[in-house]
């Protein structure tokens, strides 16, 4: 049983010697602790930390702390030979991306050189630290279609490397990349078991929802954010409404070639940094989809050069594979790399500035990875330059749905509560807080967003993150109590259906409906004036912009906020059409109105505005008529131009013409409440239905006021000489037209005699307002049309306000008499 021991002392020696960042520094010594508190029995643990952090500087040093404690026996695993090759690399001396800074350099051991004599000898070395990097695929116990030559016997070694690893007593396992491995739990699980290994140390970005309660430390991408550890992600976006790829890849060059110059004005004022080109990173849909955007690329007006554009995907040749492995190089060509799904993880270069996700990224773990690739800094540290410090993701059809998800950016995943102490001495207790549970992870985004959960890519299997109500920190959440009253509720009763009352007439209320009859449209009613007045909106050129939105985060009373801060927006570059296009183009969106016949009248008339609209829009030289015109400036004008037709239209002169529709009141049967007020025994409330009334034809009634509503309902239920009367809502079918709208009246009433009366009730104070005076009107218009057309009898309307209605003293002849109806 091997043990390890907690160093203070040698965890600040060796983060000293690599030059740890300080979450790197935290997440070594977590991960110490954990390895002591197991005491020498297997463990498995999970170190997560956000990408571009530097994951490879902790696996470095911890394996370095290892060898210092006596441990000679190191496995480090990785998913496949992308990542394979760059862990390679970092303990390279000859490679730029070696990682500097162990007391004890270890010999390297691979899948290439373990049945070499000299590793053999090595084997054989019990003070030699030998580090083992294979492919997860290299360890599973080979089948009858797959071998592994780990697991054969080696005339050099004398045994199966395998088998070799299986006798150690100090083998410790370490997996690059560790989230990758649940697709294959079963198989990697028993490969590394069967090892019997002292621990199994996982390094992630973004943990597999099933390995949380395994994580011994953490830190979001929002905190390596705020520190200052990577880049800030910025949303770029148009409001134009254009999000066709072909806009999006040259919106994409155009911010690669803004970016291309802010890394060089930078290394003019910062003389030792070294030089750094930007490049593009585009993932798309599929291997055909991958060509294509190359092609695109490749061509005039966005990168311009086939040899600059490298397309990555499973059939890659081993040439294009090695000029991915060059693209920091500064005799590297490649300004873009185009993918499918090939550089989700392990490959880190610090170039990459601009993103473009032409598919659709299918969790929250793939678009963390894949804005991933660009999140390291060019420089190895923020320089205070925006364009250098930022990676911009490009998603003209997806911002809202990134912008909704930046807190993904801080959330922190729910960990079992059991904390690990180290005491002085160095021995570690685990004590587990009361009454937790091991949290249970929950999708969190909206079907279909860049981040959505529930949209599983058949790559990726089922990636899940934890989540809480909307707007809630995770961290924060707590479970939803279910609370029972103990006091019995008295029983609602339960609505049914409103009806008339029995005996009550329908009503016919006669709508009047205008119909409008236009004269025929010809475009010589529009003058040349107009046409100019509205083409001298489009005398400038109109530029579009592409906007720019960081997501930056701050830390906040011990918290991590995600803040949007806007940014300098960009000039997109457009296609420019010469004159006559756009010539066309305008007589052309005249004679495609509905209303223009294509008579050589109106052909004839639709250029003369076109020429009139141009000269308004500063067409008035040769020198004008030969300068091009931008598509943004294009597309307004075409739209300006169509709009002065629309509005010639529309200024034509029109007739009217009244028909009357019958409309059966009340509309039944709907619901009303048992306990409703009566109207004789109970206070007025507003909005409240009353029920107790004598001549409602409904059985209930609510009122909006006191003094008009309710006292005309009161003087209409009383007054012998009214039969029946109705209450009309602005919901209902029974309105009359006005220059402005619909007119809803607050009654209908039916007198003894047969007649029809519609009645308005009207405050004081409102009984002279202009737009009540406009109703009253139309409506004494509307009577009047009713009673000559004769098909529904007499209608008459009564328009009263406060006063009227005190006058009235509760009789209906004396509001008669207050208010002269006409």
């Amino acid at each position: 049983m091997f043990e390890i021991t907690y160093d203070e002392a040698l965890l600040l020696e060796i983060a000293a010697r690599f030059d740890l960042r300080e979450p790197n520094r935290l997440a070594l010594a977590e991960v110490v602790k954990a390895l002591v508190a197991a005491g020498g029995s297997f463990t498995e643990m999970v170190a997560d930390l956000a990408t571009g952090v530097g994951k490879t500087f902790l696996l470095s040093s911890l394996i370095d702390y290892l060898a210092a404690q006596g441990v000679r026996h190191v496995l480090v695993v990785t998913p496949n030979s992308t990542i394979q090759t760059k862990t390679l690399a970092n303990f390279d001396e000859a490679s730029a991306k070696y990682v500097a800074g162990a007391e004890t350099v270890p010999f390297v051991i691979t899948p290439e050189n373990f049945q070499r004599t000299e590793v053999g000898t090595v084997l054989r070395d019990p003070e030699r630290l030998k580090v083992f990097v294979f492919n997860v695929q290299q360890l599973i116990r080979p089948s009858d279609k797959v071998s592994r030559r780990v697991r054969e016997d080696d005339e050099t070694l004398g045994n199966a490397l395998y088998a070799y690893l299986e006798n150690t007593e100090d083998l410790f396992v370490i997996a690059d990349e560790h989230h990758i491995y649940h697709e294959k739990a079963k198989a990697f699980s028993k490969a590394i078991r069967d090892l019997h290994p002292v621990a199994l140390v996982g390094l992630t970005a973004t943990p597999d929802a099933a390995d949380i309660p395994k994580i011994v430390f953490q830190y979001t991408l929002g905190e390596a954010i705020a520190d200052g550890h990577v880049k800030v992600p910025v949303i770029v976006y148009r409001k134009d409404g254009t999000k066709d790829e072909r806009t999006q890849l040259a919106d994409a060059c155009q911010l690669l070639r803004a970016k291309d110059d802010a890394y060089t004005q930078y290394r003019t004022v910062a003389a030792d940094a070294p030089r750094v080109r930007p490049v593009l990173f585009v993932v798309c849909q599929s291997i055909e989809h991958a060509g294509q955007v190359g092609q695109m690329l490749a061509g005039p007006g966005f990168i311009g050069d086939p040899s600059a554009v490298l397309e990555i995907t499973s059939q890659s040749s081993e040439v294009a594979l090695q000029a991915l492995a060059d693209v920091e190089r500064l005799d590297s060509p490649i300004r873009a790399i185009v993918s499918v799904n090939m550089l989700r993880e392990g490959w880190d270069v610090k170039n990459i500035a601009v993103i473009v996700a032409l598919r659709k990224l299918a969790s929250q773990t793939l678009t963390e990875q894949i804005l991933g690739r660009g999140l390291r800094l060019p420089f190895g540290q923020r320089t205070g330059v925006p364009m250098v410090d930022q990676v911009d993701l490009v998603a003209h059809d997806s911002y809202q749905a990134l912008l909704s998800q930046k807190d993904v950016l801080r959330r922190r995943l729910q960990l079992p509560a059991a904390q690990t102490e180290v005491d002085a001495q160095g021995a570690a207790t685990t004590t587990p807080s009361a009454g937790t549970s091991s949290p249970v992870p929950r999708p969190v985004a909206e079907p279909g967003s860049l981040f959505d959960p529930l949209a599983v890519d058949p790559n990726q299997g089922d990636l899940f993150t934890m989540a809480a109500e909307p707007d809630e920190d995770p961290a924060e959440a707590t479970p939803v109590l279910v609370l029972q009253e103990s006091q019995q509720r008295q029983a609602i009763p339960t609505p049914g259906p409103r009806v008339r009352i029995e005996g009550a007439p329908r009503i016919v209320f006669p709508r009047q409906e205008a119909k409008l009859v236009t004269a025929r449209f010809s475009l010589s009613d529009v003058h040349d004036g107009d046409a100019e007045a509205a083409g001298a909106r489009f005398i400038r050129e109109v530029p579009t912009l592409i906007f720019r939105d960081a997501l930056d985060a701050r830390r906040r009373n011990g918290d991590i906020a995600i803040v949007v801060d806007p940014q300098k927006s960009e000039e997109a570059q457009q296609e420019v059409a010469s004159l006559d296009t756009v010539r066309e183009e305008l007589t052309q969106a005249i004679m495609r109105q509905p209303e223009v016949t294509a008579e050589r009248r109106e052909k004839t008339a639709a250029r003369r505005l076109v020429t009139a609209f141009l000269r308004g829009a500063g067409v008035t030289s040769t020198e004008q008529a030969a300068a091009e015109w931008g598509q943004h400036r294009r597309q307004q004008a075409i739209e300006g131009i169509r709009q002065l037709i629309r509005t010639a239209i529309g200024n034509r002169k029109q007739e009217r013409t009244y028909v009357l529709t019958p409309v059966p009141l009340p509309l039944e049967p709907v619901l009303v409440d048992p306990a409703a007020p009566h109207a004789y025994e109970d206070d007025y409330r507003k909005g409240v239905h009353f029920q107790g009334w004598k001549k409602n034809i409904m059985p209930t009634a609510s009122f909006d006021a006191k003094s008009t509503e309710w006292a005309l309902a009161q003087l209409l239920d009383r007054d012998e000489e009214i039969t029946w009367w109705l209450r009309v809502y602005t919901t209902g079918q029974a309105f009359i037209h006005t220059d402005t709208g619909r007119y809803f009246p607050d009654f209908i009433a039916i007198d003894k005699h047969g007649t029809h009366w519609v009645i308005e009730g009207k405050s004081d104070a409102d009984a002279r307002d202009t737009s009540v005076l406009t109703k009253k009107a139309a409506a004494e218009r509307w009577s009047r049309f009713i009673r000559d057309d004769e098909q529904f009898g007499t209608w008459r309307y009564v328009f009263a306000s406060e006063t009227h209605i005190k006058q009235a003293a509760g009789s209906w002849n004396g509001l008669l008499t207050a208010t002269d109806p006409q």
